[in-house]
C-alpha cells in the first residue's frame, strides 16, 4: 500500500481532555526519528476531548481523529483505529499517559526481531489501585482458561502488533471484539518486554465496577465455549451427587428403617439447584443474545467524522 509508514499509535479515547495535547507531544518526540501516524479515536466522550484532537490533528500533520457516533466501547474503538491505520506495525496505548511514549521503541525492537507481537509487561511495577490490581490478575487467569493466553505473558492494553496480525483482526466484524481474544487466535509468536508504569497524568480511570463487569462478561462469552462446557459439567456433577445422595436415602430406609426428614434441606437443595438452573440459563442466554445480535448486524461501531491535518 501506498505512503505506508513504519509505526501507527491507535489510542482509544474517552474523556481525556487535560491529557491529549501532552500525549501527542511525548509521541512526537518519542517518535521522531520514525516514520509514523497517530490514530486517536474518540469513543463518546461527554467532555472536550474530541474537539482536542480535532485541534491537535491540525498542527501536527501525523495525526488523525476519529470520532465515533456513541460509545461503543474500547475494543470497538480499537477496531475503528487499526482499519484505518496504514504501517508495517501497530502500536495499541492508553490515553492516560500510564503507558509511556518513550517505550515504544522497545516493544517495536521485538517486532524487528521476527515476532508478531509484543505486550508491556509492568506487572512487576503498577501504578494502580489494589482494586485494579486484583481485577488485572483476574482478568489474566480468566484469559488462560477462556482464550489460551500463555501464562507467563502479561495482558497489558499496552502493546504492538505486526501487519499480517492486524490485517487477520481486523476481518473479524461481530459486535464484540475482543483484540486480545483474536490475537491468540491468531499467532503464537509473542513476546513480552518489561517498561515502567506511570501513574495516571491526570483525572481518574472510567471503568466502573458495571463496566468492567461488563467487559468480564464479553471476554468470556465472546470468544470462548468454555463456560458452556463448565456449565455442562457442574450439571453433571450435581446430578451425579443427587444420584448417590437419593441411594444414601434408600439404604438409610432399607437397613436401619430410617426416613430422613428435613424440609429445610430439600428447600435448600432445591433454591442452591434452582439457582445454578437459572445462572446456566442466563449464561447460555447471553451466547444466544450475541449471535441473534450477529445476525442482525448489529454494528462495531459507526464513524460520525474523521479529522485530519
Amino acid at each position: 500500500m501506498s505512503n505506508r509508514v513504519e509505526i501507527s499509535v491507535v489510542i482509544p479515547v474517552y474523556n481525556s481532555e487535560t491529557i491529549l495535547v501532552e500525549l501527542a507531544n511525548q509521541i512526537n518526540d518519542a517518535l521522531s526519528e520514525y516514520r509514523y501516524e497517530v490514530i486517536f479515536v474518540n469513543d463518546g466522550s461527554v467532555d472536550s476531548s474530541w474537539e482536542i484532537v480535532e485541534e491537535i490533528a491540525i498542527n501536527i500533520k501525523s495525526v488523525t481523529g476519529i470520532c465515533l457516533s456513541k460509545n461503543f466501547g474500547q475494543d470497538n474503538a480499537i477496531m475503528a483505529g487499526l482499519r484505518l491505520s496504514n504501517s508495517d506495525s501497530v502500536v495499541i496505548m492508553d490515553d492516560d499517559l500510564q503507558h509511556s511514549p518513550y517505550d515504544i521503541v522497545a516493544l517495536l525492537e521485538e517486532i524487528k526481531n521476527g515476532f508478531d507481537v509484543c505486550y508491556a509487561d509492568y506487572s512487576h511495577f503498577k501504578k494502580q489501585s489494589l482494586l485494579k490490581n486484583i481485577g488485572s490478575a483476574i482478568n489474566s487467569k480468566q484469559a488462560e482458561y477462556f482464550i489460551g493466553k500463555p501464562s507467563k505473558i502479561y495482558l497489558s492494553p499496552f502493546k504492538i502488533i505486526s501487519r499480517s496480525v492486524v490485517d487477520s483482526i481486523i476481518s473479524y466484524d461481530g459486535p464484540y471484539p475482543y483484540i486480545d481474544g483474536l490475537i491468540f487466535q491468531t499467532t503464537g509468536s509473542i513476546v513480552q518486554v518489561k517498561v515502567k508504569h506511570n501513574k495516571r497524568h491526570q483525572g481518574h480511570g472510567s471503568y466502573s465496577l458495571k463496566k468492567s463487569l461488563a467487559v468480564f462478561l464479553n471476554h468470556t462469552t465472546g470468544f470462548s465455549v468454555t463456560p458452556l462446557r463448565m456449565a455442562s459439567f457442574i450439571g453433571l456433577l450435581i446430578s451425579i451427587l443427587g444420584f448417590l445422595a437419593g441411594v444414601f436415602y434408600i439404604i438409610q430406609y432399607i437397613y436401619n428403617d430410617q426416613i430422613v426428614v428435613g424440609w429445610t434441606t430439600l428447600v435448600v437443595l432445591q433454591l442452591f439447584i434452582g439457582g445454578l438452573i437459572i445462572m446456566f440459563l442466563g449464561l447460555i442466554g447471553e451466547y444466544l443474545g450475541r449471535a441473534y445480535l450477529s445476525i442482525n448486524n448489529k454494528p462495531q461501531y459507526v464513524i460520525k467524522k474523521i479529522s485530519s491535518g
